[in-house]
């Protein structure tokens, strides 16, 4: 079989897990991360023994991303000692300098809202691996269940993007259409309750999903 170049496949992320079966069951239907939240006014949130739990059951090559907000450097690295993570989200105000303290690839995550200058957060991180676009909020920092707007996305930025912010199976599809972005990250879009994930939503969405990067393909 001759595959087109560049190859289309959109890495999807599940983030906001609480139980183990929960994660396995996004890994075994396709989601390549799975996101840990460290941020205690979140209810998502976990304690260390819980998110050891949750990480001892996931196969090979499942990628677990921490998810931190504005949290003092010590409580970071106690936490990195303790739960394997793969790659780190900063969700907060968090300087250049302090993401990279921890010698881990990290994600910066950018509140999107009209004034945001996107190029300039880009030129802020070099170092990132890349940067997540959630809605922004006045107060809450992330997990709102809210969108933005995905036409203010520029083009020539898309592969650095996770696209989050409000996604849900039914819209999905659009948003990969719109942005065309390395990645996405679901939520609450795929839950029954606040940390408690929907196999069948979860399998919904993995399912847009693929069906994007299927006819892009194509295309």
């Amino acid at each position: 079989m001759k595959f087109p170049y560049p190859f289309r496949r959109t890495r999807v992320k599940i983030c906001g897990f609480t139980r183990p079966d929960d994660a396995l069951t996004s890994v075994q239907l396709g989601a390549d991360a799975i996101g840990l939240v460290f941020y205690p006014p979140s209810p998502r949130t976990l304690d260390v023994e819980t998110a050891r739990n949750i990480v001892s059951v996931l196969p090979a090559f499942a990628t677990v991303v921490g998810l931190f907000v504005d949290e003092d450097e010590s409580v970071v690295r106690k936490i990195l000692e303790q739960v394997r993570i793969d790659l780190i989200q900063f969700h907060g105000e968090e300087t250049p300098d302090y993401c990279r303290r921890f010698g881990k690839p990290y994600i910066k995550a950018v509140r999107m809202r009209s004034e945001t200058d996107l190029e300039s957060v880009v030129r802020a991180y070099p170092d990132a691996a890349g940067f997540l676009l959630d809605a922004w909020h006045p107060d809450v920092k992330g997990g709102a269940g809210h969108r933005f707007d995905w036409n203010m996305v520029p083009k020539e930025l898309r592969q650095s993007v996770i696209l989050a912010g409000g996604l849900t199976p039914e819209n999905v599809g659009e948003a990969l259409r719109t942005v065309g972005p390395y990645a996405v990250d679901v939520s609450s879009g795929v839950e029954a309750g606040k940390g408690i994930k929907d196999a069948g939503k979860m399998a919904a969405f993995l399912e847009q999903v693929h069906e994007y990067d299927h006819r892009a393909n194509i295309d």
